[in-house]
Order: C-alpha cells, then sequence, then structure tokens
C-alpha cells in the first residue's frame, strides 16, 4: 500500500513526512484553496519537503487541449519530472486529455471518479493510476467500498497497469477496507493519516514499558 498525503498545508505534509512512510502528496483546487496559499506557492513549498516523491497536480481547464497546455505548463513552471502526475477529471473532454497526456508523454492521475466503467475507461485511454471517491460514494448509498473493490477486480481482469488510488475518507476503517480489497493506494488526510497509527492500547504498553524499564535498564544512555 502507498499512503499518499490528500493535503497542501504545509505544516500537515511537514509533520507527516517527518516519520510516516509517504510516497508523495496529491493536489486539487480545493485542497489549494484550503491550504491558504496561491498554487505556485503551495507547490513549490511541498516539493521542498517530498523532494523526488509523487505530486499530483489537477487541472483547471475543461477542453481537453487546454488541459495538456496546462498540464505541460505545471511541469515545465516547476521543473517536474517522473515524479509528476497531472489529474484529470473523468469528463468527456477529460477522457480525451488522458489519452493525449499519455501520447505526450506524461504521467496521469484520472480523478472524480464515482463508477466502475468510469475507471475502467480511464485506465484503457492510459490513466496511472484512477482515484475513486469512496466517502462521497457512502454519502449517496452507493457503497464507496464495493466499487473501489469492483474497480481493483476489473482492472487485474483485464491485465491493466493502472493503479487504483482510493480517495475521499472519512474513518479509519475505509483505509482498512480499500487495503483489504486490493486498492494499490490510498490518499488521505492529515487527521485520518495520523490516526491510522494511534491505538489506545499502544499508549498503555508504552507506559507500563517505561515504568518497567525504569527499575532494571541500567545502561546509561
Amino acid at each position: 500500500m502507498k499512503y499518499f498525503a490528500d493535503t497542501g498545508k504545509l505544516a500537515e505534509i511537514e509533520h507527516l513526512y517527518s516519520y510516516f512512510p509517504m510516497s508523495g502528496v496529491t493536489t486539487n483546487p480545493s485542497i489549494i484553496a484550503q491550504s491558504g496559499l496561491p498554487l505556485s506557492k503551495a507547490i513549490e513549498g511541498i516539493l521542498k519537503i517530498i523532494g523526488n516523491d509523487a505530486i499530483h497536480i489537477q487541472v483547471r481547464s475543461e477542453r481537453a487541449e487546454q488541459m495538456i497546455g496546462e498540464a505541460k505548463k505545471y511541469k515545465a513552471y516547476f521543473d517536474l519530472g517522473d515524479n509528476y502526475y497531472t489529474k484529470i477529471p473523468v469528463t468527456e473532454q477529460g477522457i480525451k486529455a488522458i489519452k493525449m497526456a499519455k501520447d505526450a508523454g506524461m504521467n496521469v492521475t484520472a480523478t472524480a471518479i464515482f463508477t466502475q466503467q468510469q475507471a475502467i475507461v480511464a485506465a484503457v485511454a492510459g490513466a496511472d493510476y484512477v482515484a475513486p471517491y469512496v466517502s462521497r460514494l457512502d454519502n449517496i448509498s452507493s457503497h464507496g467500498i464495493e466499487v473501489v473493490s469492483s474497480i481493483v477486480q476489473c482492472i487485474e481482469n483485464a491485465n491493466l497497469p493502472t493503479q487504483v488510488l482510493a480517495a475521499s475518507f472519512k474513518t479509519v476503517d475505509q483505509v482498512y477496507r480499500v487495503t483489504e480489497c486490493g486498492a494499490h493506494s490510498a490518499t488521505v488526510s492529515y487527521d485520518i493519516l495520523e490516526a491510522l497509527r494511534k491505538h489506545p492500547m499502544t499508549d498503555i504498553s508504552m507506559e507500563q514499558f517505561m515504568k518497567d524499564a525504569a527499575t532494571c535498564y541500567d545502561i546509561e544512555l
């Protein structure tokens, strides 16, 4: 499982990168807006923290040709290499842009996916990642985990190289369940990533270890 930080807040990313086994950061217009920084400053700050790990930057254009121009602009502006993934929504123009982006040698993350067929179409078009939204599906009684599981199975059955990047989580259990059903990666908010590694019994165990260590660990540090 690859873990991506679904945040543009630099303090959150810096803290996660101080200890968590991160694979990169995903962004979109909403995430950048929540960061409080303009796109240029937000991405610049993120790159200083994550180094050569993956950065996913979503386009805002609506026409395929403009999407490709925008994606190329970001690649050049931030001097990005193979760690750059252009995020493209699976609209009609987006599917067209995915094919164009792959022809241009760019990595692509297909986003705003809510159905199995959207994911498969994007995968066949050449997307490196497909990003189904879990909680947003659950909120409309569409069973996000089941959709992710079905997408994983369809991609494996078709022997496609595309990876599933599950997104939109509200609970740790949702992350666990997409891991269990075979999702290759997950992009997760700061709060839930922090909660993933926590358990009250771990804290209780550590308290007892420290008490016992004080009675018998006699080697000076």
